[in-house]
């Protein structure tokens, strides 16, 4: 299957995915595919891909999908509900990281198994000293995983700001606006925050804007494609009592 149908399968697949969690278990169920997807993003955007004659990075429609749980979190719970999320993907990240360094701290047992293991782990999550390996003219661990951190924190904060900020303004119409204009403007601000931390002076400049230009064109798109799941997310959650925070009964799936 061509990368291009392969990538909007994966993302229908993931919105539904959402929409589907949110029905199961509330506002829970989006709190667990945040702390899923900011994990698996930054797995997956060690990945490279060609689509459409470009070459992309994995994971940002995994990434794209926070802002989407974060944006129903608070269109159906409020604020403080969406900006919980943000602080427990932040904070879940952050004890992955350490916890897998951890792991690649530890001398693999002498079996092939076990030897592919432990090279994939220190590959995917580095190990405690290239923490200090901060050489702004290589793209190095340490400025990933800063980069990853700074930009998820900041661009993920003004979302839930942005959404709120918009939803005031037109007095709680136009979900379409509020959705695509707080993204939208966050979705660059992570963008640029990660591509700067990460890749200045390291690749030449032409090279850093085609990285900053297509990270942000690729989370455009999946901002746009995910309207429709957001009002369908909204409608089938207008069957609960979402006003007090209730949880849909989970009593099918026992």
């Amino acid at each position: 299957m061509p990368n291009e149908l392969l990538w909007i399968l994966f993302l229908l697949v993931e919105l539904s995915a959402a929409v589907a969690l949110l029905k199961a278990f509330g506002r829970m169920g989006l709190y667990a595919l945040v702390v899923m997807n900011v994990i698996l993003c930054n797995i997956q955007v060690q990945k490279g891909v060609e689509m459409i004659g470009l070459t992309f990075t994995l994971g940002n429609i995994l990434y794209g999908s926070i802002f989407f749980a974060t944006d129903l979190l608070g269109e159906l719970y409020g604020k403080r509900e969406a900006r919980r999320a943000v602080w427990l993907g932040f904070a879940v990240l952050l004890l992955t990281m350490v916890a897998m360094m951890f792991a690649a701290e530890f001398k693999a047992a002498d079996y092939s198994e076990s030897l592919r293991a432990s090279d994939a782990i220190e590959a995917l999550f580095g190990r405690f000293r290239s923490l200090a390996e901060f050489d702004l003219s290589q793209v190095t661990f340490a400025r990933v995983a800063l980069a990853s951190l700074v930009a998820y924190l900041v661009s993920q904060l003004h979302d839930v700001w942005a959404f709120h900020f918009w939803k005031k303004k037109t007095s709680g119409r136009h979900l379409w606006l509020r959705n695509n204009a707080s993204t939208w403007v966050s979705q660059l601000i992570d963008s640029v925050i990660f591509c700067t931390l990460a890749f200045t002076r390291a690749v030449p400049t032409g090279v850093f804007f085609m990285l900053l230009g297509t990270t942000y064109g690729i989370k455009l798109i999946v901002a746009a494609l995910d309207t429709p799941f957001i009002y369908l997310g909204r409608r089938l959650a207008g069957k609960w009592d979402v006003g007090k925070n209730r949880l849909p009964s989970t009593n099918h799936l026992l």
